[in-house]
């Protein structure tokens, strides 16, 4: 009898799920860098702008394109695997549309940033417009690249001609990004509209008012489904002598009129 060496098989499974976690675990760390830098973007042209803001800005955008690029070479590879298990694909797929949506995310908040830096300019402190809001955002560019505190982290202060380098920097940026986003659509055919959700599903979720009309119609109707409810008794009493009363004082009425007319 021939012996089976299943060794091989198993090591391509731990090597397909550490690789499938693996990707999982860059597309979220995507997913929370593209919300930093939406968060960062906002800020801009506000009266909260300064140097600091479009460093923590480049620092973050960085971050987003470094991690951007390794799954998008990740996940291509991946799906360009005609051979990959079926459970895995519609994994990878889910993951695929994660990232693409993210990626067009990013997109988008870097041409508006380099649109907003050319109009709001810092050299230019009363073209800003006076949001209220007071404060730095150093606190979302460490969420943003996993340090503890940015502060002290960095011991230099950004150049002043900062403004300048990162309009180029970022023209570059938003280039790569349109490259890499044509070139995602034209290596990988997945359809979005045709990617099944997974997970648990959730029911729908009824708001405190409902809720509180739900249980104030229970509260309010104690009696069972055999017999009539109290407070429908109370009712029907009280609309047959409101009709009495009004057939009463028409009969009287009536009666008035005939005999003085």
């Amino acid at each position: 009898m021939p012996l089976v060496n299943n060794k091989v098989g198993d090591e391509c499974t731990v090597s397909t799920d550490k690789s499938s976690t693996d990707a999982k675990a860059l597309v979220q760390s995507l997913i929370k860098v593209v919300a930093c830098h939406r968060h960062l973007a906002s800020c801009v042209g506000s009266c909260t702008d300064s140097l600091q803001l479009r460093d923590e800005l480049r620092k973050t955008r960085e971050r987003a394109v470094e991690l951007a690029t390794s799954i998008c070479s990740h996940l291509t590879r991946t799906l360009r695997d005609k051979n990959l298990p079926q459970v895995q694909r519609k994994e990878t797929e889910l993951l695929w549309v994660g990232f693409s949506s993210s990626l067009e995310l990013l997109h988008l908040d870097m041409c508006k940033v380099f649109k907003m830096a050319d109009t709001f300019t810092l050299a230019d402190n009363v073209s800003l417009v006076q949001t209220g809001l007071q404060g730095g955002a150093c606190e979302v560019c460490a969420r943003a690249l996993s340090v503890a505190d940015l502060q002290q982290t960095e011991s230099t202060a950004p150049p002043a001609d900062l403004e300048g380098q990162e309009r180029c920097s970022l023209e570059q940026d938003i280039s790569q990004m349109d490259h890499m986003i044509d070139d995602m659509e034209t290596k990988v055919n997945v359809l979005r509209w045709m990617v099944e959700p997974q997970g648990p599903q959730f029911p729908l979720c009824s708001t405190d008012s409902s809720s509180m009309a739900l249980l104030s119609v229970d509260e309010e109707s104690p009696g069972t489904e055999e017999g009539p409810k109290p407070l429908c008794q109370r009712s029907l009493v009280f609309v047959l002598l409101m009709l009495c009363g009004v057939v009463a004082v028409a009969t009287t009425l009536s009666i008035c009129i005939v005999f003085f007319s």
